[in-house]
């Protein structure tokens, strides 16, 4: 009791916005939160959305998964994102650095994925149009509003935050969805992130006019080029514009000398694969960095509390999951505050529900980028056999199959099981990051181990 009236002592210098209380209040307008607040508006309930930035506005994260369409269709969204003519991705290329090896990962030639096609995106347009249709659905949607702290309540929350003008407003809600991103605002409220001790990244990126990209179905893809201790993404966006990044440790980039241009551009020229894309590149506008750090948080729910997206956990993007998380996740978190509301309950079995569920799909994930870092994973993942029908498992989770039951979970079992072999016992050649040798000149024949095109699936 005196806890409680300690809180709401502290908020008497805090004007309360309105008498009522919102069904659900949502941190945050990006992909996660919009999702959030648009499925719980459609579902009729009444949903106040507070982004601190005023969109749109520029952000990572520009690859999407096949298995986000499904969620485009549930919002009611996908006709407006057809429209905007983004540009459509159908699969993803992987390369070492060295040109020794090389795969393409079609979607459609998985035989467990029921999508098998995404959108590359410009982030701040496809979120903009994101948050808008949460607005068009009837959510109240307040943009240059910075939440600074919630307080649990017996039958609500109170959220307190800063308005465009910097003056302190309370509100109150029955649920609250933190999708404040990596801001990470209730996860850091509660002490509860961890970082993971072996992905503490950095990453440095731009967008480009020149790139080399395919033509064809391949126009779209998504091109990830592995060095022997970081890596490139190649994002197409649109006819003449590329992302471009490099995902490295923090601490290689503090001790190197150079700007963050300067660092980049030494890094794709030490790659025979990045030069040939890269040679004529020119930067649009500024290199960006970011500090890449992958956490999770202890835990994903609270009282009347749900944490979507990368407040739920930040993994590193080599798979671009992220976005497709995001929304996965929102969906999922607006059903249980909907099913909650219905029965008039706190939501407490759903709410634990939701946490292992989200849990397990994230953990899938994490165990496909930490063995990203490995080279008995890249061993594997590298050089596919069509053994027990393994790689359309992971075609298909690499398109964002989480649904896809036994017949897909044993499967992806059985390969991190042989990546644990292989470390041990190789059951394929280990690859290597050391430099191709040159065509000889008597016999002018390419190197023996040239590029490999194998479709998962």
């Amino acid at each position: 009791m005196n806890a409680l009236v300690a809180r709401r002592e502290s908020h008497n210098d805090v004007r309360m916005s309105e008498t009522m209380i919102y069904d659900a209040l949502v941190i945050g307008g990006g992909p996660g939160g919009s999702s959030t607040a648009t499925f719980l508006a459609r579902g009729g309930r009444r949903v106040l959305v507070l982004e601190k930035e005023f969109f749109p506005r520029f952000h990572i994260g520009e690859s999407l998964l096949p298995y986000n369409h499904e969620i485009f269709r549930d919002m009611g969204v996908l006709p407006k994102l057809e429209a905007a003519g983004l540009l459509k991705k159908y699969g993803a290329q992987f390369y070492l650095g060295n040109g020794s090896k090389m795969i393409s990962l079609v979607f459609s030639n998985g035989s467990f994925t029921r999508h098998t096609e995404a959108f590359q995106v410009e982030r701040a347009s496809f979120d903009h149009i994101l948050l808008n249709f949460a607005r068009e659905s009837g959510a109240d949607v307040r943009e240059g509003w910075t939440v600074t702290r919630t307080v649990p309540e017996a039958d609500f929350l109170t959220v307190e935050a800063r308005d465009p003008d910097d003056k302190s407003i309370c509100f109150r809600a029955r649920f609250v969805i933190d999708a404040s991103g990596r801001g990470n605002l209730t996860g850091n409220q509660e002490k509860l992130r961890v970082i993971h001790p072996q992905l503490k990244k950095l990453a440095v990126f731009g967008h480009f006019s020149g790139v080399r990209v395919d033509t064809g179905d391949k126009r779209g893809d998504t091109i990830i080029v592995r060095l022997e201790n970081k890596w490139f993404w190649l994002i197409p966006l649109t006819e003449h514009k590329v992302s471009v990044g490099c995902v490295m440790d923090a601490d290689e980039f503090a001790r190197s000398q150079g700007t963050p241009e300067q660092v980049f551009t030494e890094i794709w020229r030490s790659s025979c694969v990045l030069e040939e894309r890269m040679r004529t590149a020119q930067l649009l506008g500024k290199m960006h960095t970011t500090s890449d750090f992958s956490y999770r948080n202890q835990r994903l729910v609270g009282h009347r509390l749900l944490r979507v997206g990368d407040a739920a956990g930040f993994m590193d993007p080599i798979f671009s999951a992220g976005v497709y998380l995001a929304m996965h996740s929102g969906r999922q978190a607006a059903r249980v505050v909907l099913g909650a509301l219905a029965e008039g309950s706190d939501g407490r079995r759903q709410l634990k529900r939701y946490e292992a569920e989200t849990n397990r799909s994230m953990r899938l994930y994490w165990q496909l980028v930490e063995g990203y870092y490995s080279k008995p994973f890249l061993d594997l993942f590298m050089q596919p056999k069509n053994k027990f029908d393994i790689p359309s498992a992971v075609t298909a989770v690499l398109g964002g199959e989480l649904q896809g039951g036994w017949r897909v979970r044993w499967r992806m079992w059985l390969f991190f099981a042989l990546v644990a072999v292989q470390k041990r016992w190789p059951l394929l050649p280990p690859i290597s990051f050391a430099p191709m040798p040159p065509p000889s000149p008597e016999t002018n024949e390419a190197p023996a181990s040239e590029p490999e095109t194998v479709p998962h699936g």
